[in-house]
């Protein structure tokens, strides 16, 4: 298993979806990565919650991937998140990452029947990671949406025995504490990749070198700006920066937040189209609305 630790933004990618059919169109992403690419990023998260993945069929999934691996064609790492309910379904997914040539595999664990254990969350992951044994395996830790708030550190150290290709997480909540934690774990043989975009200074801080971010797709360059400062430990700077970020984020909550997103990206000059449900969309008055509260901040 060839594998390069993580370093930098890794964005969250939007899955395009037709504002009239609500089909996928996929003639987008080539332009949408090649916008991200000039932005920044050294990276890419695909079919995770941003990109709606689990709103998605299982072949829509396999058909934005497929579009993103020949968008992106080995110019920056492509990670295909395959987490879904049904753990055979996870695995073909991750089957297929592998067979079409992305980098990187992750999942969520199962959010309708709760996993309730460490040893249950580690058979499960370790059902998806087999079925791609020569991509390296990211666990993808967002509670708020799955449920599971099972120990990650005490995840970490017993799984590696378990699951060969496990590399790491992707870390989406809020406790610093228990980040630091994970980074630690057997001296640092983790990778744990930070997953709160308001909140990469303190991550930053407690050891973090990469992070996956639903709002990369919008101000790359802001974050790196953070990241930069915080490298010539100008925390006045880093904060600032940090601020802008707590700023616009505050401003893409008020709306449907993935459909507002979107919008906002999509003014770039390429369409992203609509959310799928049970995701809400923009209405006229909203997106107007939005407009002209985007065109006040200074980013």
């Amino acid at each position: 298993m060839n594998h390069v630790r993580l370093k930098g933004l890794i964005a969250a990618v939007l899955t395009p979806i037709s504002p009239t059919s609500g089909d996928l169109d996929l003639s987008v992403i080539p332009a949408y990565a090649e916008y991200l690419l000039q932005a920044g990023v050294t990276g890419f998260y695909c079919c995770g919650s941003t990109g709606e993945g689990v709103s998605l069929t299982t072949n829509e999934r396999k058909q934005v991937v497929e579009a993103w691996v020949k968008a992106t064609a080995g110019r920056a790492t492509l990670i295909v998140q395959v987490g879904h309910n049904a753990s055979r379904d996870a695995a073909d997914l991750a089957s297929h990452a592998q067979s079409v040539g992305a980098d990187a595999v992750s999942a969520t664990c199962p959010s309708y029947f709760k996993i309730d254990s460490v040893s249950g969350l580690i058979e499960c992951m370790a059902e998806i990671a087999e079925a791609a044994p020569n991509l390296p395996f990211y666990y993808y830790h967002i509670p708020s949406l799955t449920g599971s708030r099972l120990s990650m550190p005490e995840f970490l150290s017993a799984a590696g025995p378990r699951i060969p290709n496990l590399v790491g997480m992707k870390y989406t909540s809020p406790e610093l504490f228990e980040f630091m934690d994970c980074l630690n774990v057997e001296g640092g043989k983790f990778e744990v990749v930070w997953g709160v975009d308001e909140m990469l200074l303190g991550a930053l801080a407690m050891g973090a070198t990469a992070a996956i971010g639903s709002t990369y797709n919008v101000a790359a360059p802001l974050y790196n700006s953070l990241i930069q400062a915080f490298e010539r430990q100008e925390l006045v700077v880093a904060r600032s920066h940090q601020m802008q970020s707590i700023e616009f984020i505050r401003v893409l909550k008020r709306y449907p937040f993935f459909a507002a997103l979107k919008h906002v990206v999509s003014k770039q000059g390429f369409q992203l189209g609509k959310c799928r449900t049970p995701n809400g969309n923009l209405t006229v008055e909203q997106t107007a609305t939005l407009d002209r509260q985007w065109s006040e901040l200074s980013l």
